[in-house]
This record gives structure tokens, C-alpha cells and sequence, in this order.
């Protein structure tokens, strides 16, 4: 799990996330409420694909925007690894946040479970989320 995990405000525009992505060399960024609670999250392929390939403004539209009402799945920090892994590929992600108290405490990544876990499970976390992917 990466922990320190910084948030975007819902008014923060999609140029400022591209740009805080870079900064922190990460792919994606959770979106937070001015009360600190995860509201989702926004990919850099978010960003390419549901705004550039539209022809919007990453300048002018907002995070709040992007996020919509998308539900957040996410796991609390005693989460059995395997109940990690069944989250992931249920719901074809790659990124999972770490709630504690509705709190934000971290994200865990699939390269994070690629770097902790047997071969033949990442090989079959890997397979089956990038059938479709978000």
C-alpha cells in the first residue's frame, strides 16, 4: 500500500491533476470533499480519454466533473489480501483506496500486489482486469 496519499479537491481542474501526476510520478489521483473524504478517483487515461478525445479543456473542467456519481470500491487497512485481489478483478480495477474511518489512509495498486504476491496470482489479477479496464 502507498500511504501519504495527497487528494485533488473537487474544484481542482484536470490540468492541475495531469500536473500534480507528474510532479508525483503516479497515474492516478484520488478526488477528496472539503471534508477529506474520498469522493473517487481520476486516471491519467480518465483524463486522455474523457476529456482530451473530446475535444474539452483540461483548464476549464473540474474533477468534480470527471467523478460524476462513479461508486469508489475500496477495502479498510486489515483487508485479507485475497479479498483485495476478489475486489480488483470484480470490479476491473487497478487501484484500490485504503479507508480507515472514512478516512483516506493509502491506495493499493497493482503493482504494489505484483511486487508482494506469487507469479500465478498476479498472472491472473493482471488477465482478468485488463480484459476491460477502467
Amino acid at each position: 500500500m502507498h500511504t501519504g496519499v495527497e487528494c485533488l479537491g473537487l474544484d481542482d481542474t484536470l490540468s492541475t491533476a495531469a500536473k500534480r501526476m507528474a510532479e508525483l510520478d503516479v497515474g492516478a489521483m484520488p478526488v477528496c470533499g472539503d471534508d477529506g473524504r474520498l469522493r473517487g478517483i481520476i486516471t491519467d487515461r480518465d483524463i486522455v480519454v474523457k476529456t482530451i478525445a473530446k475535444d474539452k479543456n483540461p483548464s476549464q473542467v473540474k474533477a468534480s466533473e470527471l467523478i460524476g456519481e462513479t461508486p469508489v470500491w475500496f477495502v479498510e487497512p486489515n483487508t485479507d489480501v485475497d479479498e483485495v485481489l476478489h475486489n480488483m478483478v470484480e470490479h476491473k480495477i487497478r487501484r484500490l483506496p485504503v479507508l480507515d474511518n472514512e478516512q483516506l489512509v493509502g491506495i493499493i495498486s497493482q503493482a504494489d500486489l505484483a511486487a508482494k504476491l506469487p507469479e500465478d496470482k498476479v498472472g491472473e489479477l493482471v488477465e482478468a482486469i485488463s480484459t476491460t479496464s477502467h
